[in-house]
């Protein structure tokens, strides 16, 4: 018979790259829009979030509500989701684009903490370490008047907006890390597009409520505005597509670690794009935080092939 023909090698890294590319020009094109919210922002995301996922909910028969067993837990993911989009957004805005990049990739170190606290996964003394690497590093980014001195430079605007766009990060990355829990609980037991489906439904629910009750609600002024907040949605769902098949056709742990090339475009970007140099302080941070999510994600990787090691003995 024929032999099935084998898959390209490096495919799944190639397609990772490919991902964190197009969040990062996605996130520069976010930095480049004037006056206009992030909140609103996150609502036209999830209208193309929408879009997108409506045929395949349709094609896969999936129902829209899900089993009945897992709709609160879909609901948690929807709503989880989506505030770590708004929030993620806001400190896009604030802060330097490369800043608020390094701190969402603490989001391994959170997502062990909390598996340890709510699946009873494993939580070692190397978990600790990386957890304290990436503490270490967000510090270096933050860099707090009271370790640092008031004089505190290579930030964007002041520093209150500053501290408040790295709260935002934080708790976007912690709200991220919760949801990948969820997902975990959850298991294959969900479609996949019917999990997006909550997480653009909630979220735009969510976005409008806020948008009215914010009275921030506006039509961008110029054309070139409106033109970046279609190329936002459509980047952001290029970029979760390929990241999907990337895991799909390579295992988590490469993909993890490749993932990290999405800080290096995210200085590339900042320095070609915005004219805003990094200072060794939020260089030194990277190093951190791009040390412990990559320690993280080699851990459960070689974790992951032992425990197959095992089943096939």
């Amino acid at each position: 018979g024929t032999k099935k023909k084998a898959a390209c090698p490096g495919l799944g890294l190639f397609y990772t790259i490919l991902s964190a590319f197009l969040f990062s020009v996605a996130s520069l094109f976010l930095k480049k829009i004037e006056d206009v919210h992030s909140v609103e922002v996150s609502a036209f995301r999830c209208v193309f979030q929408m879009a997108f996922v409506l045929p395949g909910l349709i094609y896969y028969k999936t129902g829209f509500l899900g089993p009945k067993g897992k709709r609160i837990f879909l609901f948690f993911r929807g709503f989880l989701g989506s505030t770590a989009m708004v929030l993620l957004y806001y400190a896009y805005q604030v802060m330097p684009l490369a800043d608020a990049t390094v701190i969402t990739f603490t989001s391994p170190v959170f997502t062990s903490l909390l598996a340890w606290i709510f699946l009873k996964e494993k939580y070692s003394l190397w978990d600790l370490l990386f957890t304290l690497f990436a503490i270490t590093g967000v510090i270096l980014i933050a860099r707090p008047p009271f370790l640092f001195g008031s004089h505190v430079t290579g930030i964007e605007g002041s520093y209150t907006n500053h501290l408040k766009g790295t709260i935002a990060a934080i708790a976007s990355t912690f709200s991220a890390a919760s949801t990948i829990v969820i997902l975990r609980k959850v298991g294959k037991s969900v479609h996949y597009f019917l999990s997006i489906w909550y997480y653009a439904v909630i979220g735009l629910i969510g976005c409008v409520i806020a948008l009215f009750v914010l009275n921030e609600w506006r039509l961008p002024h110029c054309g070139r505005d409106r033109v970046f907040l279609i190329l936002i949605g459509v980047l952001g769902l290029g970029g979760q597509i390929f990241l999907t098949k990337a895991l799909q056709i390579e295992k988590a742990g490469p993909v993890s670690i490749m993932r990290t090339m999405d800080v290096v475009f995210a200085f590339i970007l900042q320095v070609l794009f915005l004219n805003h140099l990094p200072t060794w302080w939020t260089v030194g941070g990277a190093l951190c935080v791009v040390a412990s999510s990559s320690g993280t994600a080699i851990r459960k990787w070689r974790h992951s092939v032992k425990k197959a090691k095992q089943r096939e003995i």
